[in-house]
């Protein structure tokens, strides 16, 4: 599999995209007003302790206070997993006391951050656990007899009280180099002790690397064909750190230097926008909706366009094997976390439910954070759950809608026109000038008109003045704004902006909506009608002003 790790930096922010096969399946941003802390050491004080939820807050220096639950406080590690805390947080901690913990969980909406008293510092090869005394395999190396053999390598050399875990990147590295990174964590939490012991709470005691040079270090492996990188300055960073851990793969870190943008020569970009889409097509015609809501997200499979050449069972199951494999990616991509719920077609022979839930559970194998698929529940859908580290992509790059606020929705123009027409009468019963011009959304002007003009001409005898209409589509369609107010002959010179025998260029913006044949222009919102014009939408015509309205005016076409 060819892949790919692609840099770009610049002033306001670094973004790293792992490509496989040329498809992005990853993507790290990184800001400097936005730094990430998870996996930094914070010296805190507890702030206070709640017996009734078994946690605690404590104060780091950050914005909010950290979260910290009972079972993260014990450092006392029997195997590869953590046993809960023995007693209840109130006897293992007191308000004003100072603690060493680390940030598991980025501070995302209303919530802090998310830390634990069971330190891990992670290496090249190995994690140092400080406390600890067992020694940990990732469950990434497969083979068994690799396994074993780590596991005999590395505990020849562990130190006392300090637990170690064997990262994947271990896998056939000699002990001689796993020596040399060990050596080199020590040393390091030696140094964040001898901080503790001289800084005062709240402080930080270490910073974990920054977002290029992590990546260097966690994932930059001999499967790598390349790591890309556009700002020379980042380059020789990651040069100097890979030199250092696998000096056999410097000579794939490689600067960037052709004129069109990295992120563009890629197809990253491009993706970047689907990621952020609610829909998303497949490559057989059907397509996947993604609804994401505080409490967990919902992926539905449709067919969409794809018929299928055989029988219905064979159309579903090719539909819903394509939709697995680009579930896992966008989930991936998207950095979803939580509780996943996938409402696949529904499938009436078993072999092809095993088939795709098998499709899935492969497709995620390949996914850094931690993924479970639960199984099929008793209505058919899928049950996944993703660790959740930090906000996902829409989060981070997106947020809520000012005007539908955050529903997705707005109202219809039937529904806004009603309501505007409501506010101008209430807005005008007391104007003074005789005509006002009021601007608004084409599609809620054409209702407030209405057909030949008789919904405005009601308006205006109720209110007793000139109410001109211009249509844009420049104003968002929930709103409104009075742009002039006047005497009948200033704003008539104003919402009227051609007169009859004028020759004009346009173009032509869509067709008639009642008579295809004609065409729409507008000049400032104000709507040209031009006669024979409609099979050519998109194109500068020369038009000549036949008759002026007050809502519209019509125009024939006139050789250039």
């Amino acid at each position: 599999m060819d892949k790919k790790i692609i840099v770009n930096c610049d002033n306001r922010a670094t973004r790293v995209a792992m490509l496989e096969k040329g498809k992005l399946v990853e993507l790290d941003i990184e800001r400097p007003l936005q730094y990430r802390v998870v996996g930094n050491l914070y010296k805190g004080t507890v702030a206070n302790v709640l017996p009734g939820m078994q946690a605690a807050f404590v104060d780091i220096g950050l914005e909010k206070n950290a979260f910290l639950y009972v079972d993260d406080v014990s450092s006392d590690w029997d195997d590869e997993t953590p046993p809960p805390a023995r007693g209840t947080i109130d006897k293992l901690l007191q308000v004003g006391e100072e603690i060493m913990v680390q940030v598991i969980k980025e501070p995302y909406g209303s919530k802090g951050a998310r830390v634990t008293g069971q330190i891990t510092i992670p290496g090249r090869y190995l994690v140092l656990v400080p406390g600890a005394d067992y020694i940990g395999v990732s469950r990434r190396i497969e083979s068994q007899a690799e396994r074993e053999r780590l596991r005999r390598e590395v505990e020849n050399l562990k130190p006392e009280q300090l637990g170690l875990i064997v990262r994947t990147v271990a896998e056939g590295v000699d002990s001689e180099v796993m020596a040399q990174d060990l050596q080199f964590l020590v040393q390091l939490w030696n140094r964040i002790l001898t901080r503790f012991q001289q800084k005062a709470a709240p402080a930080i005691l270490y910073q974990d690397l920054s977002l290029t040079c992590r990546i260097a270090r966690d994932l930059f492996v001999e499967e790598f064909s390349s790591f890309l990188i556009d700002n020379e300055h980042e380059y020789d960073k990651v040069r100097e750190i890979v030199d250092y851990i696998s000096p056999h793969l410097k000579n794939k870190v490689k600067l960037y230097q052709e004129d069109e943008p990295i992120f563009e020569r890629y197809g990253v970009e491009k993706e970047i926008e689907k990621a952020l889409a609610r829909q998303v097509w497949l490559k057989s015609g059907g397509y996947l909706v993604f609804d994401e809501t505080e409490a967990l997200t919902v992926v539905d499979v449709n067919t969409g366009r794809y018929i299928g050449r055989r029988n219905l069972a064979d159309t579903i199951l090719k539909t819903n094997l394509e939709a697995a494999d680009e579930i896992a990616r966008q989930v991936r991509l998207r950095d979803i976390g939580g509780i996943i719920i996938i409402d696949f077609i529904d499938m009436s022979i078993e072999d092809h439910r095993r088939k795709v839930i098998d499709k899935l559970n492969y497709a995620i194998k390949s996914d850094r954070t931690k993924t479970y698929v639960l199984g099929l529940t008793n209505l058919g859908l899928v049950e996944m759950t993703r660790k959740k580290v930090r906000q996902d992509l829409s989060e981070y790059l997106q947020q809520p809608c000012p005007y539908c606020g955050g529903s997705g929705r707005v109202l219809t123009p039937l529904v806004i026109s009603t309501r505007i027409e409501s506010q101008l009468k209430q807005e005008l019963k007391d104007e003074r000038s005789r005509a006002v011009l009021v601007e608004m959304h084409h599609e809620v002007a054409a209702i407030i008109i209405g057909s030949g003009g008789g919904n405005l001409k009601k308006l205006e005898d109720e209110l007793g003045r000139h109410i001109f209409i211009r249509g844009t589509e420049d104003i968002h369609i929930e709103q409104y704004r009075i742009v002039a107010r006047g005497s009948h002959k200033e704003i008539q010179s104003l919402a009227l902006p051609v007169k009859a025998g004028d020759t004009l260029d346009l173009t032509i913006e869509e067709p008639h909506s009642s008579n295809p044949s004609h065409g729409i222009a507008r000049i400032k919102g104000f709507v040209i009608n031009v006669e024979g014009a409609g099979d050519k939408v998109g194109e500068s015509v020369k038009v000549e002003i036949k008759d002026v309205n007050r809502t519209f005016a019509r125009a024939i076409l006139k050789s250039k």
